[in-house]
């Protein structure tokens, strides 16, 4: 039960159609890579967008939660729940994004890190040397190792 591979003969004629035809998948097969691509970078760029909005809806719960706590003598007692209710629902909001590895830049540092840090305003302070973060006015975010939002921050700077 030897079988020995078929050979088969090609005309020039079919050889030069299959080489065409060869290189036509070929490069229907790179165009449909790039198209791939394509869509994936616009999906990704889609999502990123999204969670920037989701991002602000963030911030806006931490500044009502702010406020409140701040202001918590001066709001209706049925009200005095409320900083634990938006607690509760910032956290379940950082919860999802984390999910999908949107994850809150943890920045301590008292000098800005440009590659995370946006410098918003800058005050002046001389008992502070220079570019001394004075406070963090926005969270940043990471999308995976990519840079989603950056920490927002003012900083000082001496009256010279």
């Amino acid at each position: 039960m030897n079988k020995e591979p078929e050979i088969f003969r090609l005309s020039q004629e079919q050889r030069k159609k299959l080489v065409q035809e060869v290189t036509y998948l070929l490069k229907e097969q790179v165009s449909l890579q790039q198209a791939l691509r394509e869509q994936q970078q616009l999906g990704a760029e889609a999502k990123e967008e999204l969670f920037l909005e989701l991002l602000e809806v963030l911030d806006a719960l931490e500044f009502l939660q702010n406020y409140v706590t701040e202001h918590i003598e001066s709001v209706p007692k049925s009200w005095a729940s409320l900083p634990k209710a938006l607690a509760s629902i910032e956290k379940k909001c950082l919860g999802i994004l984390s999910q999908r590895q949107v994850k809150p830049i943890d920045f301590q540092d008292s000098q800005p890190d440009f590659s995370l840090c946006k410098v918003i305003d800058i005050e002046v302070r001389d008992d502070l040397e220079n570019q001394t973060i004075t406070k963090i006015v926005r969270r940043g975010f990471r999308i995976n190792d990519k840079l989603l939002r950056p920490v927002e921050v003012i900083t000082s700077k001496t009256q010279k």
